[in-house]
């Protein structure tokens, strides 16, 4: 004991220009009884997988299970950042892991500056003096566990100044459940919702969403010490995680016989446990597109439900090129031309309800069962929806027209609010078509009619 520092409140202690953790043990009195000596050193190389996250000045959250070398990668990343990038790092060490015990740090950590930090409960006041008095560019730290150093890292990352650390948590998920550090990945709020909204969205009334932008922009968990997930936009994979989708992080892993990088399929789940679920037998093998043509469906709306919920799915333009045909129910009654297409064709049609997300989505979740959630996309009256519901409108309109002088028959369109079927009307004109509003709100539509025969009175 007299060779090593002093013990803090934590019970730890070190060697002096050493990386080795002296932890004690102590009997009812107080009294040292028994020492736990954790040998440290310094590893090169335990960024490279993650090289260029690092370089991009964003802010880093590192997660995994204790013994997968957060504090070794930290270690070097302030190394790196300091002698290989030419920027002001300022590492806050608060059991000296670090950079060692005694007043010179390691050289692991380069030419970054180190403070340390008398007690673990003066960290977050450590955190906020680093920023207000050294001009750092790059703050690391290790271990942010308490809801104050959750405080002082968002007013370190509002100020502009990129911050690199490691929280309590195995994987994303689990940070999101903890109330202290959810803050940290934007926090979580309830909100609720009015009664016909709620029966809209096939919810609850009360509902989790994303409180603010989240303190780092980037979430990396450690699977092993060759294997980790990266959340690039660490915003978009909350709102998914709330949403009740599966995340589909970037895995990467180190190939020791080639020692080079290797990106696995997107279509890995990451569960909690940190565990790999394939999709696929083929690690490198991405799941087949499915193209899909919609029949008075609008392609615009089809598109953003695909890329919102990240499936392996595109729109085409020809039947002929198509795998699965999606059909409004409108149009594909008994008798209807595409049916007939289906049939000659030889793909399968699935119908759609109607061109809202959610109609969309449900189909969409018969043809990707496992892909699709029974969470309903939020589609709500925002500037862009009523922006999407002319669009739609419009689409709409090309397609009945399409079917009026295909069948000679009279359609119904959707129910629209009286100025979307102002926009429809006027779009029905160009095409020398009579059109007339019918029903009651809420379920007032446009009923198209069919060109007049010759000879007709």
């Amino acid at each position: 004991m007299d060779r090593v520092g002093d013990f803090t409140t934590d019970n730890r202690a070190g060697i002096e220009r050493t990386l080795h953790r002296i932890s004690c043990i102590r009997n009812r009195r107080g009294d040292i009884i028994g020492l736990t000596c954790r040998v440290g050193r310094t590893i090169t190389g335990t960024i490279d997988l993650i090289r260029d996250f690092v370089e991009s000045k964003k802010s880093i959250l590192l997660l995994g299970p204790p013994g997968v070398g957060k504090t070794t990668k930290l270690r070097e990343m302030a190394r790196v950042i300091s002698d290989e990038l030419n920027r002001r790092v300022i590492v806050i060490d608060t059991s000296n892991e670090i950079a060692g015990d005694g007043d010179i740090p390691h050289h692991g950590i380069g030419r970054s500056r180190r403070m340390q930090v008398s007690t673990p409960e003066n960290q977050h006041d450590v955190m906020i003096e680093a920023v207000e008095n050294h001009t750092p560019e790059v703050i690391i730290i290790d271990e942010i566990g308490t809801e104050l150093e959750s405080a002082a890292a968002r007013t370190i990352a509002e100020r502009g100044v990129q911050l690199i650390g490691t929280a309590h948590g195995n994987a994303l998920e689990n940070l999101l459940k903890n109330p202290t550090l959810s803050d940290l990945v934007g926090g979580i709020q309830s909100v609720t919702l009015g009664d016909e909204e709620a029966k809209r969205r096939g919810t609850q009334k009360t509902i989790l969403e994303r409180a603010r932008k989240p303190t780092f922009d980037i979430c990396i968990e450690i699977l092993d010490h060759e294997r980790l997930a990266v959340h690039r936009d660490v915003g978009n994979a909350v709102d998914n995680l709330l949403r009740g989708f599966a995340l589909f992080p970037e895995v990467r892993k180190l190939d020791r016989s080639t020692g080079k990088m290797e990106i696995l399929t997107k279509k890995e789940v990451i569960t909690p446990q940190g565990q790999v679920s394939l999709t696929s037998t083929d690690p490198h093998a991405e799941k087949d597109i499915i193209s899909i043509y919609p029949y008075a469906v609008s392609r615009g709306q089809l598109e953003r439900v695909i890329r919102t919920l990240q499936l392996p799915a595109s729109v085409s333009k020809t039947i002929d090129d198509a795998e699965a045909i999606f059909a409004l129910k409108n149009y594909a009654k008994q008798g209807a031309k595409i049916l007939e297409l289906s049939k000659k064709h030889d793909i399968p049609l699935h119908i759609v309800s109607n061109n809202s997300m959610e109609g969309i989505q449900k189909a969409l979740k018969e043809l990707f069962p496992g892909l699709v959630t029974d969470f309903v996309i939020d589609d709500s009256m925002t500037a862009s929806r009523i922006e999407n519901d002319k669009e739609l409108a419009t689409d709409e309109v090309r397609a009945a027209v399409s079917l009026v002088m295909d069948t000679d028959k009279a359609v119904d369109l959707t129910p629209r609010n009286a100025q979307i079927r102002k926009l429809q009307h006027e779009l029905i004109d160009e095409y020398k078509l009579e059109s007339l509003s019918i029903g009651q709100e809420p379920m007032r539509r446009i009923r198209i009619f069919p060109p007049p025969k010759p000879g007709d009175g």
